[in-house]
């Protein structure tokens, strides 16, 4: 998945004859999973239709303030275009549009959008050779990048003046690129490995029946997701669910029984930064597995059990360098169990949640937690949806980490 996914992406388009390339940028966003408007220049329209950008983006696209076929209608808002975006890249830049951006001249609704922008806006010019050098583009280059505005540097080639030269507006791909790798730079767990379990653990009894427990593995899941969506390398070793990964970059590691777990565990653990072990590994299993189906004949069955290895404790002894989270649910004295399990097994946060709070436990898409920490700090939460609480974890441990 592309870390452009799920943003909001607005999309200027200026009168050179590049904006032909346009089209193809709207295509490439949308099929990296954003959402994408477009506002144009009036004059942009010259070089290709609104009615194509709109086709391909599935939204109205903007070159004017209102509809002037229309002496009724709405005005269209500048403001609430430049707020909306999550980033704003100009492309083609003309260096008639980049002068007004420079100079605030705002005399068309993309400047008035640019001037009204909160998120960060990439401008990607195309013009001819001698317009490129010229020193008055370099100064308005210059003075949008003190703005804090991002070039996408054009590129050298035949120009449409038949010239040869720096000039040529980025192909398509090479700013799709570019977006992505400026935004994965300044993600906070970039560069981070990330170790998380997930779901429940089935211990098997026969080749048919098993013990297991409840866990959907939707909190070990949200919180992966969240790492990577925040930039980390994360490796998500996960017993059976009915769920899957939506971001391709995480690694999944399927996984049945809690010795599985406490191999793949222990293969990922050196090399990770983090750990987080959110899932439910049964504490016992049968002492023997049958080999065939046990038949109904006894009105009484006894199945010997013994304690499976614990993943946490295990971790929690060799870890040098990882900051190790634990989860803890319980359902009676919570806060003294969940601490004796943080000092226990040598962790550096335990997450507690308790089935006696409404919204918690297995198998809800919302969960109820409270922090407590190395030092006896106890921080707890209001029922939030799993993936806020996966934000409040990761938040957490940035926070420390950075400490």
């Amino acid at each position: 998945m592309s870390v452009l996914s799920g943003k909001k992406v607005l999309l200027g388009v200026t009168a050179g004859i590049a904006a032909y390339k346009s089209a193809f940028l709207v295509r490439l966003l949308v099929k990296s999973g954003a959402e994408v408007r477009v506002v144009m220049t009036p004059a942009a329209k010259q070089f290709v239709t609104p009615l194509t950008l709109s086709t391909l983006s599935k939204n109205e696209v903007y070159s004017s303030f209102t509809n002037e076929d229309d002496d009724n209608a709405q005005w269209n808002n500048h403001v609430e275009l430049g707020l909306w975006a999550d980033l704003f890249i100009i492309a083609p830049a003309t260096a008639n549009t980049l002068s007004k951006m420079a100079q605030g001249v705002s005399d068309n609704i993309l400047v008035a959008t640019y001037l009204s922008a909160k998120c960060p806006v990439y401008f990607a010019p195309a013009m001819d050779l001698d317009m490129y050098k010229h020193q008055s583009t370099l100064n308005t280059f210059d003075t949008l990048e003190s703005f804090g505005n991002i070039l996408i540097p054009a590129t050298h080639g035949e120009l449409a003046s038949g010239l040869i030269g720096q000039g040529r507006m980025a192909e398509p791909e090479d700013i799709i690129t570019f977006l992505e790798n400026e935004l994965l730079a300044k993600l906070p767990l970039r560069g981070k490995k990330i170790l998380i379990t997930a779901g429940p653990t089935y211990e098997a009894i026969d080749p048919v029946r098993f013990i297991g427990n409840h866990s959907s593995g939707k909190m070990g899941y949200a919180i992966a997701e969240t790492a990577a969506n925040l930039g980390a390398e994360v490796i998500l070793v996960s017993g059976p669910s009915s769920l899957s990964v939506k971001n391709n970059t995480i690694k999944l590691v399927k996984v049945t029984s809690a010795q599985e777990m406490y191999d793949a565990a222990h293969r990922s653990f050196g090399n990770a930064d983090i750990a987080i072990l959110s899932a439910a590994v049964a504490d016992y299993r049968p002492a023997e597995m049958a080999t065939q189906k046990i038949k109904k004949t006894a009105e009484e069955l006894s199945i010997k059990l013994e304690k499976t290895k614990d993943i946490l404790a295990s971790l929690g002894e060799i870890k040098e360098k990882q900051f190790l989270v634990g989860f803890a649910l319980e359902t009676q004295n919570e806060l003294e169990n969940a601490k004796t399990k943080l000092k226990k097994k040598n962790l550096d946060l335990i997450v507690l949640n308790s089935l006696n709070d409404k919204g918690a436990g297995f198998g809800t898409d919302t969960n109820k937690v409270t922090f407590i920490t190395p030092n006896n700090k106890v921080i707890p939460f209001l029922v939030k949806s799993k993936q806020e609480v996966a934000e409040d974890i990761l938040k957490h441990i940035r926070k420390e980490l950075d400490a």
